[in-house]
C-alpha cells in the first residue's frame, strides 16, 4: 500500500481517453448551456472508503479481501483508502461497503471536467478589476509573499513572466514528481486570475499580485481529475504552508472524501475556492461548509448564461472575458466560472495579508457580509450572498477582531448514561464551535481511546478485553483557536460476563483435502458455537482470504492470481470471548496462464525531440513473470531484452526526419504478449 503521494494516477488518463468524445469536447466549452449527465463519470474499478476510527488495519484488510478490493493508496491526512476492484462488481461492492458498519463513508472516485480553457491571445483592459472593488482594495494591501495560494490545476507554466516571481515549489500528483508545468494552458490562466504580479509595467494585474503560487497538478492531458486527486492536493497544500487552494472545476453532487480534504484544510488555517461550473444547471447538493462554490456575472452585474446555480453557490465573481496569463507568455481571455473562483481566492489572500490571524471561517464570514447583494434580497440560489467587494472585505478583515475565547461545546449522544453495554460498541459525539471544530478527541477513564477530525464523531469502543464494571466516557473538541471542550461524563457499565471457554468448531466442507482446483473457486465453511460465531476467517497458505460475520460461510478464491502448486485452507471460527477453532485441508492450485503482461514506455514522453543517442526506459509486469521484452520503433522490432524494467539505447543517427512512434512489447513464458502505447517522437 502506498501514501497519495507515492501514487501516480494513471489511470485516470484511460478513463478519459475513454469518455464519448462529445463529453470531451462539452469541458473545454467557453460558456453556453451544457446537459450534465445524470451519473458524473468516475474512475473505472476505483472506490474511496473512510474507515471508522479505532477500526484495526486487519479487520480492514479482511473485509477488503472478501470484497476482492485492493487498497491502492491512502490519503493519510484524512484516513480515506483507496480500492481498486473489478469494474464490473463496482456496483455491488459499493453497495456492501456502504452498508458496512466498519466505514463512515465509502463512494465513487468521480473524474472531475475543468470549467473553462483561456480563448485569446491578446490584451484588454481588466474591466472586472474595479468592478469589484479591488483598487481600493489595493490602498491597503497588494498581499503579502508570506501567503500562499495553491493552484490545483493542470499545471503552471513556469516561465511567464506575470508568475515565475511568484511560484514557490509544488507538486505532480498525476506523474508523481515535481514537474508542475502546465499541460493544458487551464492552470496558468486560473494562476493569472488570482495571482499575477501587478505594477510592473507590463501585461496585467491581479488581486493579490504580492502573494505566492503554489503550483499543484491533478489534471490529465484532457483537463480531467478525480476526487481522490483534488482531495491529496489540498491536504498535501495544507501540509506545505498554503492558507488559499483554488480548484477550478465543475465539481457537481456531493463528495465526502472532498469534504474531509476541505475540513483539512480549514483545519490548518485555509480557504478553499472551486467553480460552480459552468453546465447552466441546478445542483441540489446542500452547502459544503468548506468550500466555497462561486458562479460567474458579467460586466453588468448580470449571471452569466453558462453559470450553474445551486444550493452550494456561496459567492459569484466577474466571469466573462476576463484578462488573463496563457501558456507560452501571453495573455488572452478565459470565460467561465474557472476565472470566477480565483478572483475570490485572490480576495481571500489579500484579506490574509492584512490580518494573517484571521481564521478560514472568518474570511468566508467576511466575504459573504461584504459582499454586493445581487439578485433575490439575501441569500440566492445565482449569486449566493452577492458579487465580491475586494475593498470591503479587506476593509472588514484589517479591522477585525481574532481573539477566539470560545471552547466548542461536545456531547456523547450514544450510548446513553447507566446503560450496559458489552462487545464492540459505537460512542457517537457531537460538536459544534462558533468558528469551526477541528478534532473530537475520545476518553475511557481519562485514557484517550480515539481521535478524528470528522464531526459529528464517531468511535468503535472494543470493550471486549477489559474487566467488567462501571467506566467514564467523555468526548473534548478542539477549535483552530486551541480552545478545547469537555462533554459531561457518560458513566455506562460493561458487563461481557459469563466468559466463554467453550472454542467454536470449524470444518472446510469444499472443496475436500486433495481436490484440484482452478479459476474461481467457492470455499465453503461449516462452524458452530454454544454462544454463536462471531467470525469466520478463511486464508491459504496463511494469506487471509476474507472473513464473515455468519455461519455457515462461503468465501471466494480467485486461483489465477497464485501460482500452481499445494496450497493449504485455513478456517478459522472465532466466538465474541475471543476462543476459536480450525479446520484446514491440502488441495492443488493447477491454471493455465491466459494474462499477459502489462507493458508502457516511461521515458521519453510523447512530443519530444530526440537526439543521436536517446535512452528508451521500459516497464513490464505480468502474474508469473515476464521472459522479454522488444523495442519496435514504427512497428519494426529495433532490440530485445530479458529483463522486466529495462532501457535501450537507440541510435537515432539514421532515421529520417519528422514523427516517429515507439512501442515496446513484452512476453510471458505461456505466450501472452501485450504492446504499449505508443509514443511519438520527433526528429
Amino acid at each position: 500500500m502506498k501514501t497519495i503521494t507515492q501514487w501516480t494516477f494513471d489511470r485516470i488518463r484511460g478513463a478519459a481517453a475513454m469518455l464519448p468524445l462529445a463529453v470531451l469536447i462539452s469541458c473545454f466549452l467557453l460558456c453556453g448551456a451544457v446537459t450534465a449527465p445524470a451519473v458524473p463519470p468516475h474512475v473505472p474499478g476505483r472506490i474511496l472508503v473512510k474507515p471508522k476510527p479505532q477500526v484495526s488495519d486487519a479487520a480492514l484488510r479482511g473485509v477488503f479481501q472478501a470484497h476482492r478490493a485492493r487498497e491502492v493508496a491512502a490519503i493519510q491526512q484524512i484516513n480515506v483508502r483507496v480500492l481498486r476492484v473489478p469494474e464490473n462488481r463496482v456496483p455491488a461492492v459499493l453497495d456492501r461497503l456502504q452498508h458496512n458498519p466498519h466505514f463512515e463513508y465509502a463512494e465513487l472516485d468521480y473524474l472531475v471536467e475543468p470549467a473553462v480553457v483561456p480563448n485569446d491571445t491578446y490584451y484588454s483592459l481588466e474591466w472586472h478589476l474595479p468592478k469589484m472593488g479591488a483598487p481600493a482594495a489595493w490602498d491597503i494591501t497588494t498581499g503579502s509573499s508570506s501567503v500562499i495560494i495553491a493552484i490545483l490545476d493542470s499545471g503552471v507554466d513556469a516561465t511567464h513572466p506575470e508568475l515565475a516571481p511568484l511560484l514557490v515549489p509544488g507538486w505532480n500528483f498525476y506523474d508523481n514528481n515535481a514537474n508542475t508545468s502546465d499541460v493544458t494552458g487551464h492552470g496558468t490562466g486560473v494562476a493569472g486570475q488570482a495571482c499575477a504580479a501587478g505594477n510592473n509595467g507590463v501585461g496585467i494585474a491581479a488581486p493579490a499580485w504580492a502573494c505566492k503560487i503554489m503550483p499543484i497538478r491533478i489534471a490529465d492531458a484532457y483537463g480531467y481529475t478525480s476526487d481522490s486527486m483534488i482531495a491529496a492536493g489540498l491536504t498535501y497544500a495544507a501540509d506545505h504552508g498554503a492558507r488559499v487552494a483554488n480548484a477550478s472545476f465543475a465539481i457537481q453532487g456531493s463528495s465526502s472524501t472532498l469534504s474531509s480534504a476541505a475540513q483539512y484544510f480549514q483545519s490548518k488555517g485555509g480557504v478553499v475556492t472551486g467553480s460552480a461550473g459552468n453546465d447552466a444547471t441546478f445542483d441540489s447538493t446542500p452547502d459544503d461548509p468548506y468550500i466555497l462554490r462561486i458562479s460567474a456575472a458579467d460586466s453588468s452585474d448580470l449571471l452569466a448564461s453558462f453559470s450553474s446555480t445551486g444550493n452550494n453557490i456561496d459567492l459569484c465573481a466577474p466571469g466573462v472575458n476576463i484578462v488573463t496569463t496563457t501558456k507560452g507568455g501571453g495573455y488572452g481571455y478565459g470565460t467561465g466560472t474557472s476565472a470566477s473562483a480565483p478572483l475570490v481566492a485572490g480576495v481571500a489572500a489579500l484579506m490574509i495579508s492584512v490580518n494573517p490571524n484571521l481564521t478560514a471561517s472568518q474570511v468566508q464570514q467576511i466575504l459573504k457580509e461584504s459582499a454586493d447583494d445581487l439578485g433575490a434580497p439575501g441569500w440566492d440560489s445565482s449569486f449566493g450572498w452577492g458579487r465580491i467587494n475586494a475593498a470591503r472585505a479587506v476593509q472588514a478583515a484589517a479591522s477585525a477582531s481574532t481573539s477566539d475565547t470560545t471552547a466548542p461545546t461536545a456531547s456523547i449522544t450514544a450510548p446513553a448514561a447507566g446503560a450496559t453495554v458489552s462487545g464492540v460498541v459505537t460512542v457517537n459525539v457531537s460538536a459544534s464551535d462558533n468558528v469551526a471544530v477541528t478534532r473530537v478527541d475520545f476518553y475511557v477513564n481519562n485514557a484517550l481511546a480515539g481521535t478524528t477530525s470528522t464531526t459529528p464523531a464517531s468511535f468503535a469502543w472494543d470493550t471486549r478485553a477489559l474487566s467488567d464494571g462501571a467506566y467514564n466516557l467523555v468526548a473534548k473538541a478542539y477549535d483552530t483557536a486551541g480552545n478545547v471542550g469537555p462533554s459531561p461524563t457518560v458513566t455506562v457499565s460493561v458487563q461481557n460476563t459469563p466468559r466463554d471457554t467453550v472454542p467454536p468448531a470449524a470444518a472446510i466442507t469444499a472443496p475436500v483435502a486433495g481436490a484440484v482446483v482452478s479459476g474461481a473457486v467457492e470455499v465453503a465453511v461449516a462452524a458452530s458455537d454454544d454462544t454463536g460465531v462471531a467470525q469466520v476467517a478463511l486464508s491459504a497458505n496463511g494469506r487471509l482470504l476474507g472473513t464473515s460475520q455468519t455461519a455457515p460461510a462461503s468465501f471466494h478464491w480467485d486461483t489465477t492470481t497464485v501460482s500452481n502448486g499445494s496450497w493449504t485452507l485455513q478456517a478459522m471460527a472465532t466466538d465474541a470471548a475471543g476462543n476459536s477453532g480450525t479446520s484446514q485441508v491440502v488441495v492443488q492450485v493447477n491454471n493455465a496462464d491466459t494474462t499477459p503482461p502489462a507493458v508502457r514506455i516511461t521515458s521519453p514522453s510523447s512530443g519530444i525531440t530526440v537526439g543521436k543517442s536517446t535512452k528508451v526506459s521500459v516497464t513490464a509486469s505480468d502474474n508469473v513473470g515476464v521472459t522479454k521484452v522488444q523495442l519496435l520503433i514504427d512497428g519494426k522490432l529495433l532490440a530485445t531484452s530479458t529483463q522486466a524494467t529495462t532501457t535501450f539505447t537507440w541510435n537515432t543517427s539514421k532515421l529520417s526526419k519528422g514523427s516517429h512512434y515507439v512501442q515496446a512489447q513484452a512476453f510471458d513464458a505461456a505466450g501472452n504478449s501485450t504492446r504499449s502505447t505508443a509514443v511519438t517522437v520527433y526528429k
